[in-house]
């Protein structure tokens, strides 16, 4: 008896040192456009892959792309937009091609003021001050509120009033702190619950700028990582779908990102 159990236990030690000795971690940089979507999928996947972890950081697209061009220890990029991801597979720093998974909608949003009636061109009416965007040398929703502007004659008008956000979650702080009456902000902060309490907000016309084509690419530095593979598939699974919907994205039709 005392043989089997010795024998039950070496077994057990062994399996679970093989379980450990195979888990992974690796780390997702995605723009705060995604960071609440991005939140609940992460969160999902880790409690389904207890041995393994997927660590999220959130911040500004175009800054995450050069910090991986000066060799920043991340694994899986999501950019909101796809002009970031095609320029690391140019330059040799990505080991998939971009996959674009979302597009984005940008809104005009304010906790004081009922968004719901403004447009681009009441920004400039003298009750509103100030107008939060994203830096558009940096944020692709910075990038895409200039191109509205500039496609509705606005850009110009508002040069006294525009205050620019680091990225497009600091942008939602601005008008939610009241450093800025208005903003042009992501849809999908708008709708998160913090948000929408606290304010309204109206669609701009996506046919003002080009489409926020939100794409993500897995990078050179975890060409051989398996849970880099499953998460980006998993990214794309009807489940971690159904949540970006909720947050306002528009899908693309599924795309054949293949675990490999």
């Amino acid at each position: 008896m005392a043989k089997i159990f010795h024998t039950l236990v070496i077994a057990i030690v062994f399996a679970f040192g093989a379980s450990i000795s195979t888990a992974e971690n690796i780390t997702v940089v995605a723009a705060s456009s995604i960071k609440f979507a991005m939140a609940d999928i992460v969160s999902k996947f880790n409690a389904e892959h207890h041995h393994d972890e997927v660590k999220a950081i959130y911040g500004s697209s175009g800054k995450f792309s050069a910090q991986i061009q000066n060799g920043a220890p991340f694994d899986i990029y999501f950019a909101a937009d796809v002009g970031f991801p095609q320029t690391l597979k140019k330059e040799g720093l990505t080991s998939t091609d971009p996959v674009i998974y979302a597009i984005g909608r940008l809104v005009i949003w304010s906790s004081t003021t009922d968004a719901t009636k403004l447009t681009l061109q009441k920004l400039s009416e003298p009750a509103i001050r100030k107008v939060a965007i994203a830096n558009p040398e940096f944020a692709p929703y910075g990038m895409q509120a200039k191109e509205a502007l500039k496609s509705t004659g606005m850009w110009e008008k508002l040069q006294g009033k525009l205050v620019f956000g680091e990225n497009i979650e600091h942008t939602a702080q601005m008008v939610s702190t009241g450093a800025a009456d208005a903003g042009i902000i992501a849809l999908s902060l708008a709708l998160n619950p913090t948000l929408s309490k606290r304010g309204g907000y109206s669609l701009i016309d996506d046919g003002l700028h080009e489409p926020l084509a939100q794409a993500f690419v897995i990078t050179k530095r975890a060409k051989n990582s398996a849970l880099a593979r499953r998460f980006a598939a998993y990214v794309q699974t009807p489940e971690s779908r159904k949540i970006m919907e909720s947050y306002g994205f528009v899908l693309p039709k599924k795309h054949s990102f293949l675990v490999r």
